[in-house]
């Protein structure tokens, strides 16, 4: 599955000693990377088919290896632990019955699925493959499984691919050869074996040791396990996968397909439809299958409306198809009938309710980044972060009353941390038309002082920073520096209408550059205890590209600058990523098709206009946008004599994973914008 371009970067923080976590003092300190790092973080969370449990898969800390099961009653304040095997557990569904749940893991040597009673008693295994379950799903009855698996393509067997693996091992030589794109994706470059979806039947006594393919002959992998929805009846399913193809690399045509599990027949139900499909799922009596589909070819951050195929008239149709909103999560209500969707709204990712007989949507809940979703006959479960909030597990009634927190995750951990204080603003940005973007207040904030800002400049680009919990690009980190934190959602940001999100295809450098100019002249004169006279820009991949675009159009802005996995040259850009949908796209076809914008918002063009001090930050595995743009950026930089710093990682990717290497990270970050500011 496609993750975005221009994602926001991984990133953490190395702080100062006199804020560390460690200290035994019972003083409020101030949010840092080790705080961050050791926070309980929420998984894989599961409302029982009654609606009257939850389960969740707690991991305490980034690096710890205490990463479980817990469940917790409705009624209760207090979470009950039912799994501590050293391997872990991951992919958790509940069995229909509500008495028992499946998982994947890992603790028999390979990863298998799992069922344990609640009961009480022991795990028992379900399945005994010779390879790997990288995902699953299971019908209402317990009697099929839906299996992603990676295989040789075109093997009958799984004994097939064993021996396709031994084979390869045992060459001599070490060679990639491709005969069409793709070559490579995100971080890994492709070879000859895909994913693809296994169905396997539970066996009688033990586990099952066999699995048949589905897709035997695709040169092509499925879109996750994830994106695997079984009919109630159990007798066939639907799934999302992109169909092999030679132009793969430019194209988006996702389909859903459902699968007669008795016949093997496999029907694309989107064929018409060239744009993405994604997201299956069958109402509770089967009769409509709800997805979420694009309209426009070769676009990945067009609007996905929800879209209800009824299994009776065979007949298709768009709901709320007018409702100027893209659709993330969708789930359908007990009566069959209404949907409740999660989509990014206005610097919040809310949860909204839609009536598909007269296209009615209505809000549920819009306050901070709202997640995984669960409805039972009155309420709604979520799971939901925030600025100042790290994630737990919420309830709500239907009607968008009664909000209650479930879970206190941190509440030990955040007992003695105080986290910044932050607000929403808008301004009058290109064209006069509403911006919207939030502040935070330095963590040691005091009336009469003025503080140094922290621009920070959101990637996608059709993304945004709204109010939201990023473990890579924490806000509260830089206002826990004593930075005012400045985030804006300029033109070409998700969330405030489709127009909104396409104005900044063509236009890298206009719309968005002008938005960050007026918004950052706006709330220096709301706040003046902001300090517009000593401010750093940072920015990830297309907020890099920003950075590198800041240096030749507005340099004389900023003390500092810090550019992450930036784009600095456009036509070697495109010759070198690897989703070619998306250069193509926004800037208007290929580089060599009269495709102006390569050169007119090209970085690399402006150099002789660079004079700001600039980190250069990079993975070397990046594939999304390759090291050689940075090394551009750091040579011109260097050439010129302009402060610079260029700071490499060789195993990470687009962002920066491993918290040994996200501490070098905010080290290197911090230490150049104390460099430049005071």
């Amino acid at each position: 599955m496609n993750k975005k371009l221009i994602s926001i970067a991984a990133v953490t923080t190395v702080v100062f000693s006199s804020l560390s976590i460690a200290a035994t003092s019972n003083t409020p300190k101030v949010l840092d990377i080790s705080a961050l790092t050791q926070l309980n973080q929420i998984h894989d969370f599961v409302v029982s088919p009654k609606g009257d449990s939850f389960i969740y898969r707690l991991k305490e800390g980034i690096r710890s290896d205490n990463n479980h099961l817990y469940l917790q009653q409705l009624n209760s304040t207090t979470a009950k632990q039912l799994t501590s095997n050293k391997s872990g557990e991951s992919n958790v569904i509940y069995a229909q019955d509500g008495n028992s749940i499946y998982f994947l893991s890992a603790r028999s040597g390979s990863s298998q699925i799992w069922q344990l009673a609640l009961n009480g008693g022991e795990a028992q295994q379900i399945s005994d493959l010779a390879l790997d379950i990288n995902g699953f799903q299971v019908s209402n009855d317990g009697q099929h499984f839906a299996l992603a698996l990676t295989v040789m393509p075109g093997c009958k067997t799984i004994q097939c691919t064993l021996d396709a693996q031994a084979a390869d091992q045992a060459k001599m030589h070490n060679v990639r050869v491709y005969d069409q794109l793709m070559v490579r994706h995100w971080d890994t470059w492709n070879d000859a074996y895909k994913s693809h979806l296994f169905i396997a039947n539970k066996a009688a006594q033990g586990a099952f040791t066999d699995a048949s393919d589905l897709m035997p002959t695709w040169q092509g992998d499925i879109a996750g396990a994830g994106e695997v929805s079984f009919h109630p009846d159990g007798q066939r399913l639907s799934f999302s996968a992109k169909y092999p193809s030679k132009d793969e690399a430019w194209m988006t045509n996702f389909d859903i397909f459902e699968v007669d599990l008795n016949t093997k027949e496999r029907v694309n139900l989107t064929a018409e439809n060239t744009a993405w499909d994604a997201k299956p799922v069958y109402s509770p009596n089967g009769r409509f299958l709800a997805y979420k589909a694009m309209t426009v070819p070769g676009y990945e951050s067009d609007k996905f409306t929800v879209m209800i195929r009824d299994s009776k008239t065979g007949k298709t149709r768009a709901v709320a198809k007018q409702w100027d909103r893209s659709v993330s999560e969708l789930v359908f209500a007990d009566d069959n009938r209404t949907l409740y969707v999660t989509a990014n709204d206005l610097g919040q990712k809310s949860i909204f309710e839609i009536n598909p007989e007269f296209g009615d949507v209505r809000t549920v809940f819009n306050d901070g980044t709202a997640g995984k979703i669960a409805v039972s006959a009155d309420k709604v479960f979520f799971t939901r972060h925030a600025l100042d909030a790290p994630t737990n597990i919420y309830a709500i009634d239907r009607d968008g009353y009664q909000l209650k927190q479930l879970t206190h995750v941190n509440k030990d951990k955040l007992a003695n941390i105080t986290l910044s204080e932050f607000e929403q603003f808008s301004f009058k940005g290109w064209n006069d038309e509403d911006v919207l973007g939030y502040w935070l207040k330095p963590a040691d904030y005091q009336v009469g002082n003025k503080y140094p800002i922290a621009f920070l400049v959101h990637g996608g680009p059709q993304g945004s920073f709204g109010n939201m919990f990023h473990y890579r690009w924490n806000a509260q980190l830089w206002a826990a520096q004593g930075y005012a934190v400045v985030m804006i959602d300029f033109h070409g940001s998700i969330g405030y209408g489709q127009a909104f999100t396409d104005s900044i295809a063509r236009d890298w450098g206009g719309k968005p550059l002008e938005d960050l100019q007026k918004g950052l002249a706006d709330i220096t004169k709301q706040q003046p205890w902001m300090d517009a006279n000593n401010a750093c820009a940072l920015g990830a991949s297309y907020g890099g590209y920003m950075m590198n675009w800041i240096q030749g159009n507005w340099s004389e802005g900023f003390n500092c600058i810090v550019n992450h996995a930036g784009l600095y040259d456009m036509p070697s850009f495109y010759g070198s990523t690897e989703e070619l949908w998306f250069p193509e796209h926004d800037m208007g076809g290929p580089v060599w098709q009269d495709s102006e914008d390569y050169n007119k918002f090209n970085p690399a063009a402006l150099v002789k206009n660079w004079k700001t001090p600039m980190l250069v930050i990079q993975g070397e595995l990046d594939y999304r946008v390759p090291y050689a743009q940075s090394l551009g950026a750091f040579t011109a930089l260097q050439r010129q004599n302009i402060a610079s710093r260029l700071v490499m990682f060789p195993d990470e990717d687009h962002h920066i994973r491993n918290p040994d290497n996200l501490k070098v990270w905010y080290q290197e970050v911090f230490n150049w914008m104390k460099k430049y500011t005071n």
